[in-house]
Formats: C-alpha cells, sequence, structure tokens
C-alpha cells in the first residue's frame, strides 16, 4: 500500500465532485493518506495519483508524474476514456484491488522534442494549417522521403490509437518496442505510414513549423524538428481483466459482429 495518494480533479469536466466524495469515503475505509487537487495545480507529494476526467486529463497527469516515476490511475468522466481503468460504477471494487496491490504498473513510451515530452504524439503542421505542407523526413540520419501532406504524426504506441488510427496509421500494441510516423491527407496514393524502432533518431526539415504534444501543448519551430524517445515513461495503473484486446472491444468495439437486422 502506498503512502500518500493523490486525487486529481478537472474541473472543466461536469461530476466529478460526486467522484472525488465516493474516492475520500472509500479511501477512509482504509485509512490512507490523500491530498485533493486540480490537473492545473498538480502536487509532486504523492507516490500513488487517481486522475478523474476524460483522456486528455490522464495525458497532462502522466506527462508530470512520469518525471516523478509515479503511477496514475484512470476514472473515466470524458466520451471515450481509452486510457482510463475504471468508471463511477466501478470504483469501489477498482479501489479495493489498489489498496490489496492487485494491479499493474506499465510504463508506456513517451517522446521528446526540445523541452517538451508527448505520451501520445506529436503532430507537425505547416505555420499555415489550412495548407498542405513539405515534410522532409530523415530516420537515424538518413533521408526517407518527402510528404506533401496538411502534417504529420509521431506516435508512440499508446497514441496510436488516437489522432494516428484516425488518419489511417497502424493499431499498435502498447509494449511494442516502436513509434509510427502517419502523414495527414497526404497529396499523393504513395505517402504510407512507417513503424520505426523506438530508439530511431526522427527528423522534419524544411521550414517553420507548427507543433503540438498530446493535442495540449502547442509550440513553434524554425529549424529543423528532432523527435525521440523520451527518457522517462508514463506509468500507467492497470487492473486485471483490463487487457489491451479488451479495450480495444469495450471501448472501440474492435471486430465485434453486427447486430442481425442492423442497416449498413
Amino acid at each position: 500500500m502506498k503512502n500518500h495518494y493523490g486525487i486529481c480533479y478537472n474541473s472543466e469536466i461536469s461530476g466529478y465532485q460526486s467522484i472525488i466524495e465516493k474516492l475520500k469515503n472509500l479511501l477512509n475505509l482504509f485509512n490512507v493518506k490523500y491530498n485533493v487537487f486540480s490537473v492545473d495545480e498538480l502536487n509532486p507529494e504523492c507516490d500513488f495519483v487517481f486522475v478523474i476526467g476524460g483522456d486528455g486529463t490522464i495525458l497532462k497527469t502522466a506527462r508530470f508524474y512520469s518525471k516523478l516515476s509515479v503511477p496514475v490511475f484512470g476514472i473515466n468522466l470524458g466520451h471515450l476514456g481509452f486510457l482510463s481503468q475504471s468508471s463511477e460504477c466501478g470504483l469501489e471494487k477498482a479501489i479495493e484491488k489498489i489498496m490489496h496491490e492487485d494491479y499493474e504498473i506499465e510504463n508506456r513510451t513517451m517522446l521528446e522534442c526540445g523541452e517538451y515530452t508527448a505520451l501520445n504524439d506529436f503532430v507537425i503542421k505547416g505555420i499555415e494549417s489550412s495548407r498542405a505542407t513539405n515534410f522532409s523526413l530523415e530516420i537515424d540520419g538518413r533521408f526517407v522521403c518527402e510528404y506533401f501532406a496538411d502534417g504529420l504524426i509521431i506516435s508512440t504506441p499508446t497514441g496510436s490509437t488516437a489522432y494516428g488510427m484516425a488518419s489511417g496509421g497502424p493499431v499498435l500494441f502498447p509494449q511494442a518496442d516502436v513509434l509510427e510516423i502517419v502523414p495527414i491527407c497526404p497529396h499523393t496514393f504513395s505517402a504510407r505510414p512507417i513503424v520505426v524502432p523506438s530508439d530511431s533518431k526522427v527528423k522534419i526539415r524544411g521550414q517553420k513549423y507548427c507543433i503540438s504534444a498530446d493535442g495540449q501543448e502547442v509550440f513553434e519551430s524554425g529549424e529543423d524538428i528532432l523527435i525521440s524517445k523520451s527518457k522517462f515513461s508514463a506509468k500507467l495503473v492497470l487492473l486485471s481483466g483490463n487487457d489491451f484486446y479488451s479495450v480495444l472491444r469495450n471501448k472501440l468495439h474492435w471486430g465485434i459482429k453486427p447486430v442481425k437486422g442492423d442497416s449498413i
């Protein structure tokens, strides 16, 4: 059992107050210490953090606590909740498992670009985002190709089920030791996503670009962009029965047979 728990919430998502109270009552039964704080005021004095919100809230929290090697557990209040492990209705059972240390911690690959880190992806677009842009791609110092596209996604396996998948990229197993590069709306039929080893140095040469980390932190670069694997990894708490394939089935309806009578 951990010594100090954190309860992190996103005040912009309705319903967080009731989950905070329920979570506090459950933790009080086990006589443990905890603090309650907003995702905008993250507290470093914790060794386990419950995150109440959607995937965006978990991404921001996981990036912060990755540098402290603190595990995070997601409680979904968003739409998809792909990174979450519990909803409000399953909270009591989840807390019991956590208090008895009946869980696993997965170390998830993260990326870095300068001072920024990302758990899902870095998305690179031209300064004029409404227009297609040239992207010259190098991997480990070797020229690969030039894309003429609306943007490029450099994604971790965790992020492969986010923007990368929506842009036609493959779904990667979270523990796969790889990265993926996915063009966004390329202006050619020959442009395809590519999967490379996780220790690859990905460089984008060319012009001034606008870059976003996990769709949350946006910055500009007037020089070549270098993206590589971060020395930090996000620590996500997983409960038994919530493996990656069950999440694909339950949240993305992966490979589920249509019900007889459904229209196409």
